[in-house]
């Protein structure tokens, strides 16, 4: 991706408070047109209430959030809102719906055109054209996790937000899944905040990194530059697992942890 592509999502200084607890402390980052960021951290870092400020879910206390150049308000939300979508494994669909069924209501609420056209579209890239009439109750783990990769592509997202998409799943499942994410980039220039705790996702998918912990970012940059930075080594490879391990015991004065 060049340089010169224009930021899709900025994120600047973001604050979110529980009570006396701050769970995003000054958080700021961009992902521009067409890019995989990589949103990694532990348990606890600020990593989903970052995602739920990002949709409008949870009200921020303070700092900016821009999407496609516009403030996300109230004002601008559903205009917004209308070019992003969200997949987790934690998201569960309607049990007592048929996929088919799910992925029509979807369509409705998003206001996508030509709906049957794109539901077949959507079934067939995910596999699950035989499953249509199969209810979500019935599937397996990973099958409920394609239905929602579904959901969200349903409305051609401009801005993807991916939080453990293929949380366990098979690892040929998590390899055909990272190849249809990569070709769905490729394909549609989507632009895609990704958080996994399986490091190997990460590495095959994103072009740049940022990490968290304590709810402030901790590093960022690509891959391979914070294998070499956090490490300390010409690594010719990267090797984000040994870069979450030591960034997690790190406290935010930059001291390591002990335990």
């Amino acid at each position: 991706m060049k340089n010169s592509a224009k930021p899709i999502l900025e994120v600047k200084n973001l604050v979110k408070k529980f009570g006396d607890f701050t769970a995003v402390d000054g958080i700021s980052f961009e992902i521009k047109e067409g890019e995989i960021l990589g949103f990694l951290g532990p348990n606890g870092a600020g990593k989903s209430t970052t995602i739920n400020c990002i949709l409008g879910v949870v009200e921020k206390d303070g700092g900016e959030i821009k999407i496609f150049d516009k403030n996300l308000s109230s004002a601008n939300r559903t205009q917004i809102m209308a070019d992003v979508n969200y997949c987790s494994a934690e998201y569960t669909l309607p049990w007592n719906l048929k996929i088919e069924e799910c992925l029509l209501v979807y369509a409705k609420l998003y206001g996508v055109k030509d709906v049957k056209k794109r539901i077949e579209e959507v079934l067939d890239l995910l596999e699950l054209g035989d499953l249509r009439k199969k209810f979500i109750r019935d599937l397996s783990f990973g099958q409920r996790t394609r239905a929602n990769l579904c959901k969200a592509l349903l409305n051609r997202p401009r801005l993807l937000l991916l939080d453990e998409p293929m949380a366990s799943m098979d690892p040929d499942v998590v390899d055909r899944g990272i190849k249809l994410i990569k070709k769905i980039q490729k394909d549609d220039g989507i632009s895609i905040l990704y958080t996994s705790h399986n490091m190997w996702e990460i590495e095959q998918v994103a072009g740049n990194v940022v990490f968290v912990n304590h709810g402030k970012v901790m590093a960022q940059g690509s891959p391979l530059d914070l294998t070499r930075q956090e490490l300390e080594l010409e690594a010719k490879e990267p090797n984000l697992r040994e870069v979450f391990i030591q960034l997690s015991r790190k406290s935010v004065s930059g001291e390591e942890n002990e335990g």
